[in-house]
């Protein structure tokens, strides 16, 4: 716990992080549409993380395109630490995190101002009674729509394969565009250096064997 408390204290001093207090109804964040000027105060393409965990991924994939501009999101302040801390060591100020629900997206980014969206490892909400909670139901893609620009590639990557399914029932049910999918990444063709980025919970259960399934689609 006293662990935990220093990381909560940290991640308050860092100023690519913001953790606001969402009230009920919630109300749009002053950041919104305020990202590319007053935020990263560049013109670069933006690209979210949802569910970021620890960041790994957000990190990551800055490393390999400083060209962009990247945001992890996710709800644990804990989790968060992790990534901010290294971006924060790194001075890498093109990364930004929001310690926040992702239901609650819009009040955060205008239309059109997000370029790209990483889904790595959602939780699957396994039962059906779950299904809208899934980060991928046709709910959460609607809320995608609202803010993603027109052509901009929406990511999935889990090792559930019925989330996977789930994914491309939704797609197809609802007309949206698949550019590739595979329920076996590691043995795909697609297989990239961005694809490849391993966090610590994909590691695990890579090394248990599991296959990891990835899908690559458009809403808008």
């Amino acid at each position: 716990m006293k662990r935990k408390l220093q990381r909560f204290a940290e991640i308050e001093e860092f100023v690519h992080v913001l953790q606001p207090k969402m009230g009920y109804p919630p109300v749009d964040q002053p950041v919104k549409g305020k990202w590319h000027r007053e935020f990263f105060k560049n013109h670069h393409p933006i690209v979210l993380e949802l569910g970021c965990g620890r960041g790994e991924y957000t990190v990551e994939l800055a490393e390999k395109y400083p060209q962009n501009n990247f945001i992890g999101i996710d709800i644990k302040g804990a989790r968060l630490w992790r990534g901010s801390k290294t971006a924060h060591e790194n001075n890498m100020t093109h990364v930004g995190f929001i310690r926040t629900e992702i239901q609650w997206i819009e009040h955060f980014f205008a239309a059109g101002e997000v370029n790209e969206i990483w889904i790595t490892f959602p939780d699957p909400h396994v039962r059906n009674s779950k299904a809208e909670k899934r980060l991928t139901s046709n709910s959460f893609l609607k809320k995608y729509a609202a803010v993603i620009a027109p052509g901009g590639f929406i990511h999935l990557k889990t090792d559930n394969e019925a989330l996977y399914n789930f994914t491309l029932e939704t797609l197809h049910e609802h007309k949206y565009l698949i550019h590739a999918s595979t329920n076996d990444l590691y043995q795909s063709p697609l297989l990239n250096d961005e694809l490849g980025i391993k966090t610590t919970y994909e590691k695990i259960f890579t090394d248990k064997g599991f296959k990891i399934c990835y899908i690559k689609f458009s809403i808008s």
